[in-house]
């Protein structure tokens, strides 16, 4: 089986988590643990211990941190190592919803390399300034 591992400073993995489960229902194949404010690493890596522990060494982990060298995905990364799955892993910085519903859509696809180039794809794509057409008469209403 593979995992979708969600790792975050705050509630943004947990918040994520929430996303994917509004938009592709509860699944067992995806995870999520968070640093949060005024935790110590000690306790982010035990609860993080708690939440891979599902997964297995015939498992797979694809892993969406919010920032690359930040202490929730740094941590992540050591503990599935100590747990020898970093072989096993795939890792992700700058984690975005696109990012993780394409991740989770195709979780199990036989292509790992092919799902792993259309999650950082779908990542970039969705990067754009909106441009907002703001000028117009007063009286007119307009959708965005």
């Amino acid at each position: 089986m593979r995992y979708l591992l969600l790792v975050s400073h705050g509630t943004f993995a947990p918040g994520l988590h929430s996303v994917m489960k509004m938009l592709v229902g509860e699944r067992d194949d995806i995870l999520s643990c968070s640093l949060r404010d005024g935790e110590g690493a000690g306790q982010y890596v035990s609860e993080l211990e708690e939440t891979i522990s599902p997964i297995t060494a015939n498992d797979e982990v694809i892993l969406l941190g919010d920032l690359i060298g930040g202490s929730p995905l740094t941590n992540a990364l050591n503990t599935l190592a100590s747990h020898g799955l970093l072989p096993k892993t795939r890792a992700f910085g700058g984690a975005n919803v696109p990012m993780a519903l394409t991740a989770a859509f195709d979780l199990q696809s036989e292509d790992l390399d092919g799902l792993c180039k259309s999650i950082v794809s779908e990542g970039q794509n969705a990067l754009s300034e909106m441009e907002l057409d703001l000028g117009g008469d007063d009286d007119e209403e307009e959708d965005l």
